[in-house]
């Protein structure tokens, strides 16, 4: 049974301003676009749907709201590194992602990567921009059913000493179920230690200028 029985989509924003009040503590999902983000929100909120998912990578343009009960909120951020989409529509999914990260709701990153693939370029860029908010980050090495058991303990090793103590990480798939208990775990307990903060009191400086995060 999932964590989360309230989870309900909310609303869509293409803009910035858009965006829901920034209070509460709010978990984000990000990831390049063939990463199986979206199956990776439906496993983690038991819902069928709830994510739309695609065989086309890059159907998630907008950055989705979904309440999980209470100040308590998932993001799915649009997916990056998708080469088969203009400049222009590459640089509008930038600005969503950069505003969005400068939220003070923010409790931590789940950062969606094929365990087939590695750590890309723009998942490094996410990651040290993490690093230096202070942002908590969780990666979620997802089809480790589509490698054999030993691949797949080589890729989360790998992934773990290139991390260091930037990052959590663990295996994932969606199809087989694997790592859907303990992925919500850790969203649970990244929501429920951002409510603990005092007012006001935010994990790094949100309103300094970063660099481009894709």
């Amino acid at each position: 049974m999932s964590h989360f029985p309230a989870a309900a989509f909310l609303t869509s924003a293409h803009r910035p301003e858009q965006f829901l009040p920034d209070i509460g503590a709010e978990v984000a999902f990000a990831g390049r676009s063939n990463a199986g983000k979206s199956s990776a929100i439906n496993a983690a909120l038991n819902r069928r749907d709830l994510a739309r998912t695609s065989k086309t990578p890059g159907r998630t343009q907008l950055v989705n709201f979904f309440t999980l009960g209470g100040e308590q909120r998932l993001v799915d951020l649009p997916g990056y590194g998708y080469a088969r989409v203009s400049r222009t529509l590459q640089a509008h999914w930038q600005t969503l992602i950069e505003a969005y990260l400068r939220r003070s709701a923010l409790a931590g990153l789940v950062l969606v990567v094929d365990s087939r693939r590695g750590l890309g370029d723009g998942d490094r860029t996410l990651l040290d921009w993490c690093s230096a908010a202070a942002c908590p980050v969780h990666v979620l090495l997802t089809k480790a059913d589509k490698l054999s058991r030993n691949s797949a303990a080589s890729a989360l090793a790998a992934a773990r000493r290139e991390l260091g103590d930037r990052a959590t990480a663990q295996l994932f798939s969606a199809p087989s179920r694997q790592g859907v208990e303990p992925l919500r775990d850790q969203m649970q307990a990244l929501l429920s230690a951002h409510l603990g903060r005092e007012p006001g009191d935010v994990p790094g400086d949100c309103n300094r200028t970063e660099p481009s995060v894709l």
